[in-house]
């Protein structure tokens, strides 16, 4: 794997773009002191490397009346060749579950999950979760309230002298 230099001004328009990604190469410019096009390659260049791996517009799941966040912490019951493979298709294609992580610990999966209200997470869980393929064991966890939430990924560390076998190197 090649590996990418990011400059001050990487820095500057990630920062930037994690903050409004729908801000224009040229106001991007104005805040960096580059042009619209030097923006608009270095994007380019970001993009080609899957340091920016796509644009969204963020959406309240309150205003959307999805008022239920759960955890859901997911034990198979067994590890063979085809059982994870099995319950991972099935996790992608439930929409409610907006998050599904491999973890180490007592689960082997970690979802977040949303639903309008308790009855329906109840119906989800009851219904389509408990019945996955290999599924042993689900504990669920549910939000009460949302303290801290964030897209926006810390950069300071970018700028420190790094390995040598890092992907990232920072130039400056």
């Amino acid at each position: 794997m090649s590996e990418l230099s990011i400059d001050r001004y990487d820095l500057q328009l990630l920062a930037a773009l994690q903050r409004n990604g729908h801000t224009t190469n040229a106001e991007l410019g104005e805040q960096a002191s580059l042009s619209a096009s030097q923006i608009s390659r270095r994007i380019q260049r970001l993009e080609d490397a899957q340091v920016i791996t796509g644009y969204a517009a963020l959406l309240d799941p309150h205003a959307l009346g999805l008022g239920v966040t759960a955890y859901a912490q997911i034990v198979l019951e067994r590890h063979d060749k085809t059982r994870p493979a099995e319950f991972e298709r099935a996790v992608t294609a439930m929409p409610e579950v907006l998050e599904c992580f491999a973890v180490t610990g007592e689960a082997d999966y970690l979802l977040r999950i949303v639903a309008p209200d308790l009855a329906a997470f109840s119906e989800l869980m009851m219904k389509r979760l408990l019945n996955l393929p290999g599924v042993a064991q689900v504990k669920t966890n549910i939000a009460l309230s949302k303290v801290k939430e964030t897209h926006v990924l810390p950069l300071d560390h970018v700028a420190q002298p790094r390995p040598q076998k890092r992907r990232v190197k920072y130039a400056g």
